[in-house]
Formats: C-alpha cells, sequence, structure tokens
C-alpha cells in the first residue's frame, strides 16, 4: 500500500476525484451569486423600486439556490459511493478470508478485528472528500471573501480579522487531538488481540478493564479539546458579525453606504462560517486519518508477511486501482 494517505487515494480513486473536483467548483462558482442578489433586492426595497423588478431578482435568487442545491446534492451522493466502494476494498485486503483461511496468532487474529470493523470505515470515508472538500469549501471562502473586499474593502477587513486567531489555536489543539487518536487506535488493537485469546483474557480480566478505562480517557480528552475548538470557533464568528454590525451600521447612519452593503457583508460572514468549520473539520480528519491510514499500511503489511510464513508464498491480495 502507499505509505500515506493522499498517495492512497490518487492511487485507487484518482479517476473519480477529478469528478468530484468538477463538481465542486459548480457548486462554490455560484456561492456569491445569493449576497449580490440580497444586497439588490434590500437597495431595491429601500430606493421603492417596483414590485416587478423585486419579484424577477427573488425567482433568480431561487433559481440559483435551487441549482446550488442540486449539485451538492450530486457531489455528496458521489462522495458516498466512493467512500463505501473504497471501504469495501480495504475490508477485503485484510479480511480473513482474503488470507485463503489460513489461521493466524491472536493478536493477528485481533489486528484483523479492529481493522475491518473498525479501522477500514474512517480511512474508507475520507476518500471521498479529500480533494473535493478542501477544494469546494477552500473556493467558497476565495469567491465570498473576493466579493466582500470588493463591495466594502474596510467593513470586510474588520469582520475577517476575527478568523486569525483560529489560525492559532486550532492546530495546537488539532495535534494534541491527533497523539490521543493515535493512542487509542493502538489501546484498541492490543485489546483486540487479548479478547480474541480467550484464556489469556480470562486471566487478565483486570489488565482488560484498566485499557477500557484508558479509552475511555482518551476519548474524553478528544471530546474536550475538538468541543473546546468548537466553541471558540463560534465565537470568534459572532463576534466577527457582531463588529461589522456596529461599524456597518455606524456608517449607514453617516451615509457612506446602503443598507444592503451591511445586509451583503453580514450575510456574507455568516456564509464563512460553515465552510470555514468544514475546512477546519477536513484538516481535523486527514490529521487523524492520516495517522490511522499509516497504522492500517503498517498492519496490512504484517499480516501479509505473517501469511507468507505460514504458507512459504504470497497470500494477500493486491490492492485494485481504478
Amino acid at each position: 500500500m502507499p505509505r500515506t494517505i493522499l498517495r492512497y487515494v490518487i492511487a485507487s480513486t484518482g479517476v473519480h476525484q477529478a469528478g468530484l473536483a468538477v463538481l465542486s467548483i459548480a457548486v462554490f462558482s455560484l456561492s456569491a451569486v445569493p449576497l449580490e442578489l440580497q444586497r439588490r433586492i434590500v437597495n431595491g426595497l429601500t430606493h421603492q423600486a417596483s414590485f416587478e423588478a423585486i419579484a424577477w431578482l427573488a425567482i433568480v435568487y431561487a433559481g440559483v439556490a435551487l441549482a446550488e442545491q442540486l449539485l451538492k446534492l450530486s457531489l455528496n451522493v458521489y462522495r458516498g459511493w466512493v467512500a463505501e466502494t473504497t471501504v469495501r476494498r480495504l475490508r477485503e485486503l485484510v479480511c480473513p478470508v482474503a488470507w485463503g483461511g489460513h489461521e493466524v496468532s491472536p493478536e493477528g487474529t485481533g489486528v484483523e478485528i479492529a481493522m475491518v470493523l473498525e479501522e477500514a470505515e474512517p480511512i474508507g470515508g475520507f476518500t471521498g472528500i479529500s480533494i473535493s472538500e478542501p477544494l469546494l469549501q477552500g473556493g467558497i471562502l476565495l469567491s465570498v471573501v473576493g466579493y466582500m473586499l470588493a463591495l466594502q474593502p474596510w467593513l470586510a477587513a474588520i469582520g475577517l480579522a476575527f478568523f486569525l486567531p483560529q489560525t492559532i489555536f486550532v492546530p495546537l489543539l488539532q495535534n494534541a487531538i491527533n497523539n490521543r487518536a493515535r493512542g487509542r487506535i493502538l489501546v484498541k488493537r492490543e485489546l483486540s488481540g487479548v479478547i480474541a485469546d480467550r484464556p489469556l483474557a480470562m486471566t487478565s480480566a483486570s489488565w482488560v478493564l484498566d485499557q477500557v478505562r484508558r479509552i475511555f480517557t482518551l476519548n474524553m480528552g478528544i471530546f474536550w479539546l475538538k468541543y473546546s475548538m468548537n466553541l471558540l470557533m463560534n465565537l470568534m464568528h459572532h463576534l466577527s458579525v457582531a463588529s461589522a454590525l456596529c461599524v456597518g451600521g455606524w456608517l449607514v447612519l453617516e451615509g457612506r453606504i446602503e443598507v444592503g452593503t451591511v445586509v451583503a457583508v453580514v450575510a456574507g460572514l455568516g456564509k464563512l462560517n460553515d465552510p470555514w468549520g468544514d475546512l477546519v473539520n477536513w484538516w481535523r480528519e486527514f490529521s487523524v486519518v492520516d495517522v490511522k491510514y499509516r497504522l492500517f499500511a503498517d498492519a496490512a503489511e504484517w499480516l501479509t508477511a505473517l501469511s507468507t510464513a505460514n504458507t512459504g508464498h504470497q497470500a494477500g491480495p493486491t490492492l485494485a486501482v481504478s
């Protein structure tokens, strides 16, 4: 198997990643259009535009929203298919049946159980979003930020300033999460091996309970770090919106900008929150899955070597590439 998760993604699903990239580009190309339509509708209302003009803008807005949602539906279904196909391949790679029914040690059986039932799922699931997700969310961010800066640079800059602290605390917290995720995988593998060897498990009940408590502690540490990160990110978002409303309101009262501009900037900041959060979630998942994939690849090589030693020839199947 390739040594990194991204190389594995390209090797096993490269053609499909290109298709997902095309759909992602189509989705984020429409991301700034609703903001401009909202601005025109609000400004039309404040300037007493005709109902016909407002109605046509509303119809166009609905059409753009429908097109965007249909593209997202196609993208998400395609992602799901790529992910589930990859999960199936990984499970077939390490499934005991794939090794020709040869006996392995209790330790090897435990590793197989963990890999087939649990570890293949997040690795395969990540292949569906590995390239399309950062492309989609990054494209939305660039489109919306570019629109906001072109519309009202200073007001947009005030709101965007609150995203800068996140570039500091997000990587720090994510690194702590990764360390705990790696420790959890190793503990589960060891525990699976002991449980697979029933006599040993019966004589080591206290050790098994200690490992269960250790997994609990690691999981709770991940929860605390993950949701603390979410809290700080949401706080930064609300502070950015509050600042834009305050400064924008003052500029409207001074007659320097129109109400529609403030509405568009605030709506833009709201539209940035989801893609920014999704990018952080993607980076979080990439960091954890990369650790899981390296452990998975190492274990697959170990099982292959173990099967080869038992049979005198290479018994493991090769990875199909599409």
